[in-house]
């Protein structure tokens, strides 16, 4: 069985249960925190030297690291479940892709650390108001590229659910504890509840 080393909380390594569980593709999880300086221990550092969660463990000793090449090694030939996350259309994976680098050069360093800049008392002390005042605005210009796509379709590549939704779900979902306003993003909130509501879909809590 698969290992995934992950932290509960983490967007990052949410994803990655959420494309597992969508492709039926079972976990054996071990929770871990970036936070206890257990990913710095050499134990950890062994398998990825980068340090950082989700961390997955193959079945023959290899280890994978970066939430969405684990999600893509996930899904590359694995739809056991009969969902297809990554399209078969040649230009549309291509935009899967491009929605998989935006979430983490565009969307991941804005509304991920901003939503990090609130819930984790340790990182308080670098919420400078100038610092909230750039995250916010890095991340709206975030949430207009997914709303000018969004306001017209149902997913993010292509005509079905594909790893790039998966990907933006993760972050997209919690941007309200960070103190983004999703009230005026109606194709953002209608794709949240689209999310939320399809079959072998779990919570971040789960």
């Amino acid at each position: 069985m698969l290992t995934l080393f992950d932290m509960p909380d983490s967007g990052n390594s949410y994803k990655v249960r959420l494309a597992a569980a969508h492709l039926g593709v079972p976990l054996m999880r071990v929770t871990m925190s970036s936070r206890d300086g257990s990913t710095r221990a050499p134990d950890f550092l062994a398998r990825n030297p980068i340090g950082k969660l989700p961390t997955l463990g193959l079945e023959d000793g290899r280890y994978l690291a970066e939430s969405n090449a684990i999600m893509l090694f996930l899904a590359e030939g694995r739809d056991e479940a009969g969902i297809r996350l990554m399209p078969a259309d040649s230009y549309d994976r291509a935009k899967m892709y491009e929605w998989l680098f935006f979430e983490q050069y565009s969307h991941e360093p804005a509304i991920a650390v901003r939503r990090a800049l609130f819930i984790y008392e340790e990182r308080r002390a670098l919420a400078t108001p100038e610092r909230l005042v750039q995250l916010l605005d890095a991340g709206n210009r975030a949430l207009t590229v997914m709303e000018s796509r969004l306001s017209a379709h149902d997913w993010l590549a292509g005509d079905a659910l594909s790893l790039a939704d998966i990907a933006l779900y993760a972050y997209t979902h919690t941007a309200e504890e960070g103190g983004y306003d999703l009230g005026g993003y109606t194709g953002i909130t209608a794709w949240l509840s689209r999310m939320a509501a399809q079959p072998g879909h779990v919570a971040l809590t789960d």
